[in-house]
C-alpha cells in the first residue's frame, strides 16, 4: 500500500527544515536532558519497596483489566488519591494515566460552549490539544505578562465562564509566572485559574509540594495538574481540586472514562515515591536540597558567562540556552554529546523559529565538576 503523498510531503518538509524527529536509545552519557530531577526513576529502594508492597497486599497482577468505571478500580487507586490530596492540601484528587491524558480530559470537558479559555502563549502542547477539543473560545496571552492578560480580560469579562491556564514552571523555558498576581486577577474578573505543576512537583516548595501549595493558593486555584513522570520518577498524573470537580471529571472526562486504568505496579510506585520524597527531604541528606544546591551553583557559574551565553532566567531545574536555527543548535548538541554530555536540542516548530535552544536539566546526581565542564564546552562551541 502506498503512503499518501500529503503525509510524505510533510515528512520531506521536516527533513528540509532540519526538524525531523528521530528516536534514540538510552546512552551512558552524563545526564543533562532527562526530567528525572531527583533520580527517583533509578532508585533501587523505591523499586524494591513498591514490589514488596504489591506482594504484601496480594496485588500480583500485570494489568488493571479495564477502565476504572468497569473492572479496573482498586482500593489502591482511592488510597493513593487520598494520599495525593493530603500531600498537596487539596479537597480531592483524580488519577489519570499521564499528564497528557489529564490535560486532554480537563480542558476538553470543563470549558463549555460560550466560555473563554485564556492561556499563556508558551503553554504545553497537551493543554493546547485539550483546548482544541473544547467548544469554548480560546485566546493566548503574552508569556507571563499580567498586563496583557488584564487587557484581554477586560474584553471578555462578560462571557459565561473564564478559565486561565498557566504552568508553575514552563517546560521549555524553566521560568515561572507570578501566581499570586494571577490569583488576584482571577478574583477581580471572577475567572477560574488552572495551573500545571508538572515541572514543580518534587522540585519547588516544602517537600516538593509545588508552588500552588507553597504560596497557599490551594483554595484559589480551580484545578491543579500534578504529574509523576518527572521528579517522581514513575508514571501517571492527577488533577487536584474540589469534590465537585472530581465527580464531574469521572462523568465527563473522556480520557479518564475510555481508557484502561493504571496497573497496580504503577500505582504502588507512585505511592512509595511520594513516601520516599517525604522521608528523604526530612533526612540530613535532603534530595530537594541537593537539587537546589545544584541549581544555585549552576546560576552562580552562569553569571560569570552570561554575556557569552543567551540563557533564559530560571530558578528551576530547567535552564535553556537560546541558539537560533535548527541546524546550529543540533550541531552544538551533537558536539556536546561527543564530549560525553547528554543534552537535547529543542527545535522549531516545538518552539518558535529563532527561539531554538539547548535545554539543560539539572539533577541531584550532577556534580559541580560536570556543571563546570558542560558550561565551559557550551561557551566554546557557541563562540
Amino acid at each position: 500500500m502506498n503512503f499518501p503523498d500529503k503525509l510524505n510531503n510533510k515528512l520531506i518538509e521536516r527533513v528540509t527544515t532540519n526538524s525531523l524527529r528521530k528516536l534514540s536509545s538510552q546512552n551512558n552519557l552524563v545526564d543533562f536532558s532527562s526530567n528525572d530531577y531527583l533520580g527517583f526513576s533509578k532508585s533501587k529502594e523505591i523499586f524494591e519497596k513498591a514490589h514488596q508492597y504489591l506482594i504484601e497486599n496480594n496485588l500480583q497482577q500485570n494489568g488493571a483489566t479495564g477502565s476504572r468505571l468497569l473492572s479496573g478500580n482498586y482500593n489502591l487507586h482511592e488510597k493513593i488519591e487520598q494520599q495525593i490530596a493530603a500531600f498537596f492540601n487539596s479537597k480531592a484528587a483524580l488519577l489519570f494515566n499521564s499528564g497528557y491524558d489529564a490535560n486532554i480530559g480537563l480542558f476538553s470537558s470543563i470549558p463549555q460552549r460560550g466560555d473563554v479559555i485564556l492561556y499563556d502563549e508558551y503553554i504545553h502542547a497537551s493543554i493546547r490539544d485539550g483546548i482544541r477539543l473544547s467548544n469554548a473560545k480560546a485566546y493566548s496571552f503574552k508569556h507571563n505578562d499580567i498586563n496583557a492578560l488584564d487587557e484581554i480580560l477586560k474584553r471578555v469579562q462578560h462571557d459565561a465562564e473564564i478559565f486561565i491556564a498557566t504552568e508553575s514552571v514552563f517546560s521549555m523555558d524553566g521560568d515561572s509566572p507570578d501566581l499570586l498576581e494571577l490569583s488576584r486577577l482571577c478574583k477581580k474578573y471572577t475567572a477560574h485559574l488552572i495551573v500545571d505543576e508538572a515541572h514543580a512537583v518534587g522540585v519547588l516548595g516544602k517537600n516538593g509540594c509545588g508552588l500552588v501549595k507553597e504560596l497557599n493558593l490551594e483554595k484559589e486555584v480551580f484545578a491543579t495538574i500534578v504529574t509523576f513522570g518527572k521528579a517522581m520518577g514513575c508514571h501517571g498524573a492527577a488533577i487536584l481540586g474540589s469534590d465537585q470537580l472530581k465527580n464531574y471529571l469521572v462523568n465527563f472526562a473522556r480520557s479518564f472514562i475510555y481508557t484502561t486504568a493504571l496497573p497496580p505496579h504503577a500505582l504502588a510506585t507512585i505511592k512509595i515515591a511520594f513516601e520516599e520524597l517525604v522521608i528523604l527531604n526530612d533526612s540530613e541528606e535532603s534530595q530537594q536540597e541537593k537539587l537546589q544546591d545544584n541549581i544555585q551553583y549552576f546560576n552562580q557559574q552562569l553569571s560569570t558567562n552570561n554575556d557569552l551565553l543567551n540563557f533564559i532566567e530560571s530558578n528551576s531545574a530547567i535552564h535553556c540556552c537560546v541558539i537560533p536555527g535548527n541546524e546550529s543548535v543540533k550541531s552544538i548538541a551533537k558536539k556536546l554529546q561527543e564530549k560525553g554530555f547528554d543534552l537535547k536540542p529543542i527545535l522549531s516548530p516545538t518552539v518558535s523559529e529563532g527561539q531554538e535552544r539547548l535545554r539543560i536539566c539539572l539533577h541531584t546526581y550532577n556534580s559541580e565538576q560536570e556543571i563546570d565542564e558542560v558550561l565551559k564546552l557550551l561557551t566554546t562551541f557557541v563562540h
